[in-house]
């Protein structure tokens, strides 16, 4: 079989150690790990998935070697007791049954962290260093508890060693503790763990010395750092350079290159606008310089991409995340060409950003087996073929549609609309969203690769329903526009019509949008890249409060920029031809200038009619969507998902 990818999947070598192929799993937190921080069966199942799609080396995510003070999410798994040896030997053993690698990233917070995480304890750095956007003071370390702490790593090597583990990744990138030693911009000691670079590097020079005495010299180490911090007076790219070689004469096996840490957000965790591939440069510029191999990573998700960066000479090694969170055969598909097959992260961050950073665990808009790999080991096959029949070809009905046709059922769909996507084809019209399309296309192919019969730009009604004696009817006709009872609202446009530019708003004119939702925050942006004046009226407390919190704090810079007026805890009462009329929390009423006004205020299930007219006919329909719900891509796909495997 001639492989279409030659440099991506040839043999990969650390050390000793030799790989499949050079695609790698970077370290992501998942909250998978039981509360004790110990290995659960749903960890043990998500990354056995990974591997057994053809991933060369998996690096569990971020690894506490000393909880709970050096925790950074809520359910972190641990290493610092020999109690958790066990739980790793397991996952070791599963992962390598399906031929992958594995390394376990050692990891501690440093002033990375928050008291609500750490227990009430108030997080530690080499610097009393303020962190401002999580809004820390840390307390400073002795040289006694710094000494502890490189002990703390080594000890955890060496239970990683015991489990069976092939090989620990030392965290020194984003911010974390060892970065934060390394970091000029956080690390102001004056005594020998601070100053210049080589003492700066003290920290994790130890900690590699301390692990090879240990460990021997066949224990492959590979250390995460930056080679830009993004911050002022931070790390930049000749430091990491000079960084780079003193780590491969402590005898480091490979070097994991990455960027930013939390008071550079976004640039640690890239919402939609990111370009694929743009950190490369970085560890290009690393693997000049050194002589062991450099791993490259940040929004790659095209295998054509992935493939050049080896075969330029670019890295040694691609390593892919959140590709792997969308599609766990990502490698196997791109192994065999299958690349339309490929279901591409669309950058949405609702897997960590949303999920993970608010204490719950990890989920996926496009893949809805993301910690339920458990519960849909496979898809089982229809023990009865079913007449099914869906409505709507947003993502929930499409996806509701592949699930039960990939089990054998003969199934239906009808889209009102001439191509299937729902909102999907709205949410990737505003500045920088347009990687959402890539799931359009990829139910697309799939509605077609399991033979869906599609009849599209045709409304279902109950007799066109009825006549296809379906056996159950899936309805996922999705949401409507909620539009308010206001004196003069008949003035406003729609969201949606802005954004399918079915409305034309003149550049450089006054917007008003009311609602500063997601929807509401979207639109403005789009307006405000046309050359609007833009104004965002909001009854809450602030805006995108229904955002993830790395995309939202990327828009909010943008909007304060650009000077995006933002009045909350503000209601509107009135639209007149000229203004619109608010009353705020002290109820004031003001008038507003407003050319233009445009309504984005939520949304309502749409469908209701028509699943009482089908209950009426006796038959079995199940809600799925925003037609159940009102809520986010992931939602709409879990729930389109689960339909498609009960029926």
């Amino acid at each position: 079989m001639t492989v279409k990818y030659s440099h991506l999947f040839s043999e990969g070598k650390i050390g000793n150690l030799r790989l499949r192929n050079r695609i790698v799993m970077p370290p992501m937190g998942t909250n998978f790990a039981n509360a004790d921080g110990s290995v659960s069966q749903t960890l043990i199942d998500y990354y056995t998935e990974r591997a057994r799609g053809g991933v060369g080396l998996i690096i569990v995510e971020i690894v506490c070697v000393d909880s709970p003070v050096g925790k950074a999410i809520t359910n972190q798994l641990c290493l610092d007791d020999d109690k958790y040896i066990g739980g790793f030997a397991d996952l070791a053993e599963s992962v390598h049954l399906e031929g992958a690698k594995i390394f376990v990233q050692l990891h501690h917070a440093g002033r990375q962290t928050t008291p609500d995480i750490t227990g009430g304890i108030q997080p530690v750095c080499p610097s009393a260093t303020h962190e401002g956007f999580l809004n820390v003071t840390p307390r400073e370390l002795s040289n006694e508890e710094i000494e502890d702490l490189v002990q703390k790593f080594v000890s955890a090597a060496v239970r990683a060693k015991m489990a069976g583990i092939d090989g620990v990744e030392l965290h020194g990138a984003h911010g974390y503790l060892i970065g934060q030693f390394m970091s000029p911009h956080i690390n102001k000691r004056t005594d020998k763990w601070g100053g210049s670079t080589e003492r700066r590097m003290r920290f994790p020079l130890e900690i590699i010395r301390g692990i090879r005495e240990k460990l021997g010299p066949n224990f492959p180490i590979c250390f995460r750092f930056n080679a830009d911090d993004f911050v002022e007076d931070g790390i930049d790219i000749e430091e990491a350079k000079k960084i780079a070689r003193i780590l491969e004469d402590a005898g480091v096996d490979v070097l994991n290159v990455s960027v930013g840490i939390y008071e550079a957000m976004p640039t640690l965790l890239e919402p939609f606008h990111f370009e694929e591939g743009w950190r490369v440069y970085t560890a290009e510029a690393i693997k000049k310089v050194v002589n062991i191999p450099v791993i490259t990573v940040g929004v790659i998700r095209d295998p054509v991409l992935a493939d050049s960066i080896i075969a330029e000479g670019k890295a040694d090694f691609v390593a892919i995340g959140r590709g792997l969170i969308a599609d766990p055969e990502w490698p196997k598909k791109a192994y065999a060409g299958r690349d339309e097959e490929i279901r591409k992260c669309i950058s949405c961050n609702t897997c960590i950003g949303l999920k993970v950073f608010s204490g719950q665990r990890m989920r996926c808009s496009v893949n809805p087996r993301v910690g339920y790999e458990w519960k849909y080991p496979y898809l089982p096959c229809a023990c009865e073929k079913k007449k099914v029949v869906v409505i709507g070809g947003g993502p929930a009905g499409a996806y509701a549609a592949i699930t039960a046709a990939s089990r054998g059922h003969e199934v239906v769909l009808f889209e009102k609309e001439n191509k299937i996507g729902g909102q999907l084809n709205i949410s990737c019209l505003p500045p920088g969203k347009e990687k959402i399309s890539w799931f359009t296309e990829w139910l697309e192919g799939e509605l077609k690769r399991q033979n869906v019969t599609l009849r599209l730009g045709e409304c279902a009604t109950p007799e066109k329903i009825s006549a296809l004696r379906p056996d159950i009817v899936i309805l996922a006709t999705g949401a409507e526009p909620i539009v308010p009872n206001i004196p003069g609202i008949e003035r406003a446009y729609l969201s949606w019509d802005v954004l399918k530019g079915k409305v034309n708003v003149p550049s450089g004119e006054e917007v008003v949008v009311i609602g500063g939702g997601l929807v509401g925050c979207e639109t403005a942006h789009y307006l405000l890249d046309k050359g609007c004046k833009v104004t965002i009226v909001e009854m809450l407390d602030d805006i995108a409060l229904d955002m993830e919190p790395i995309g939202r704090f990327d828009l909010l810079n943008t909007f304060v920029s650009k000077g995006v007026k933002m009045l909350t805890k503000s209601l509107v009462t009135a639209i007149t031809p000229e203004t619109i009329q608010i009353v705020d929390a002290y109820k004031r009423v003001r008038e507003v200038p407003a050319k233009h006004v445009v309504l984005a205020v939520g949304q309502k299930p749409a469908g209701c009619d028509l699943v009482k007219a089908l209950c009426d006919m006796g038959i079995p329909v199940i809600t799925v969507g925003d037609a159940r719900a009102v809520g986010k891509i992931v939602d709409a796909v879990l729930f389109g998902f689960d339909a498609g495997v009960k029926v």
